[in-house]
């Protein structure tokens, strides 16, 4: 088996769907208009698709909250450093910088509405290619 999507129930699925194209590269393959307003994006890869929508049939967890330990989205980056900068200026903001002994070059941030995100450059990649 393969993961599909990963799902997550947001307050404004079409502005964060808005801000993760614009932002961080990803491509909507499929997003309705009317509710729930599920968004499915894919990542660069074409492989990994992560699905927003709003359904009020449950809450909303308050993800700025929440220890980015317990949920956060990893992206590959090829520059932290850089991508952290940008993400700020578009609305991101910053919870950690880490580089550790190994040359791993972690950075941890939270989009605007409070989901954290880590940008990932791994002295070794972990994935396949």
């Amino acid at each position: 088996m393969k993961i599909e999507h990963f799902a997550i129930n947001v307050a404004k699925p079409v502005e964060m769907a808005d801000w993760y194209v614009k932002n961080l590269g990803l491509t909507i393959v499929a997003g309705q208009k009317t509710a729930p307003y599920a968004h499915f994006l894919a990542d660069n890869s074409g492989k990994v698709m992560l699905e927003i929508y709003c359904n009020p049939a449950d809450q909303v967890p308050a993800y700025g909250s929440m220890d980015p330990l317990i949920l956060h989205l990893a992206f590959v980056s090829e520059n932290p450093s850089e991508d952290k900068d940008r993400l700020m200026r578009a609305g991101a903001t910053l919870e950690s910088e880490t580089i550790s002994e190994n040359g791993n070059h972690l950075v941890m941030l939270r989009d605007p509405w409070g989901l954290a995100l880590q940008l990932c450059k791994r002295a070794k990649s972990l994935l396949a290619d």
